[in-house]
């Protein structure tokens, strides 16, 4: 028995399993929140018949060990297990020794484990987030997979980020790509949340078309100015400037961005958009950035674009 379902809270999952499906092989779960209801539900009873199990969660959880970790406890019997999912406020990194000790030593047939994993916290700053190569040495013995792992830390947020992912990446959405990226080919993923505290640079945009060579959504959360474009402009340099595309584009959202970002996708000496591609913008900017649509540099792109 197969069953896959989309469902509002974690407790509708509890609920199906609550010996409604004792026959259950394979469960595909894609659940809109988890967290703690006031309900009654048996959440103890070991799946003994459950060999492949599937989560996926958009929503921040901040009761991680408190109900994922006992829920996949009760999957002994478990081969395959995919987890995509944001932690908030953990104490805990997630590592290979994490996993070994929460997950894997729970399930002694699991032969498949892919994972996507973000994890947003006060707990860890600059100086206690683990670099990549420390969280590597936690996988060596993760012989069948490659893990990419990388962090970043939030000043104003005051909130250290990490993620870490079982590669190749076959998820259609990649969130809050930050400067610290650390590259790659994700052929699959066709949505991008960009976010960082710290400016985005035309060469992290290349980088963006060369690690997402599909993608069709597109969205800029970043309102520090740029640095190297003022170091250009003085030095006159923009003709050097490596012209960006993404073909596949159908949407770009700029609404929480400054200006700059305006220019950098407007202007046909840094973006080449193609055409009928739908634009979230501040009408405002636009006006000042085109010059009231009648500046040369931003009418070929303005002409290829609707905007929303």
């Amino acid at each position: 028995l197969e069953l896959h379902v989309c469902l509002k809270t974690f407790y509708d999952c509890l609920y199906l399993l609550d010996g409604h499906f004792n026959q259950l092989r394979t469960l595909h779960v894609d659940v809109f929140v988890i967290n703690f209801m006031n309900r009654r539900v048996n959440y103890t009873e070991k799946l003994p018949t459950l060999k492949s199990f599937w989560l996926h969660c958009n929503m921040t959880i901040f009761v991680y060990d408190e109900l994922v970790l006992p829920f996949l406890h009760r999957m002994s019997n478990l081969e395959k297990l995919d987890l995509s999912i944001n932690v908030g406020e953990r104490k805990t990194l997630f590592d290979g020794n994490d996993f070994k000790m929460n997950i894997i030593n729970h399930m002694p047939q699991l032969n498949k484990f892919t994972f996507n994993i973000c994890s947003l916290s006060n707990f860890y700053n600059e100086i206690n987030l683990p670099s990549n190569e420390d969280i590597q040495k936690t996988f060596s013995d993760f012989y069948d997979k490659q893990i990419i792992y990388w962090a970043d830390y939030f000043p104003k947020q005051k909130r250290g980020y990490c993620h870490i992912y079982s590669y190749p990446y076959k998820l259609k959405y990649y969130n809050k790509i930050t400067n610290n990226f650390p590259g790659g080919i994700f052929k699959y993923v066709r949505e991008i949340l960009l976010y960082d505290e710290r400016p985005f640079e035309h060469e992290f945009f290349l980088r963006i078309q060369k690690s997402f060579p599909f993608i069709e959504e597109l969205t800029v959360h970043n309102h520090k100015r740029q640095i190297n474009k003022q170091f250009r402009k003085s030095m006159n340099e923009n003709q050097d400037l490596s012209i960006i595309k993404y073909p596949y584009l159908k949407q770009l959202d700029l609404i929480d961005t400054c200006i700059d970002y305006y220019e950098q996708f407007l202007f046909d000496t840094k973006m080449d958009l193609p055409f009928g591609v739908r634009v979230l913008m501040n009408n405002e900017l636009v006006k000042k950035v085109t010059r009231n649509f009648t500046r040369n540099r931003t009418r070929n792109n303005c002409a290829k674009i609707k905007i929303l």
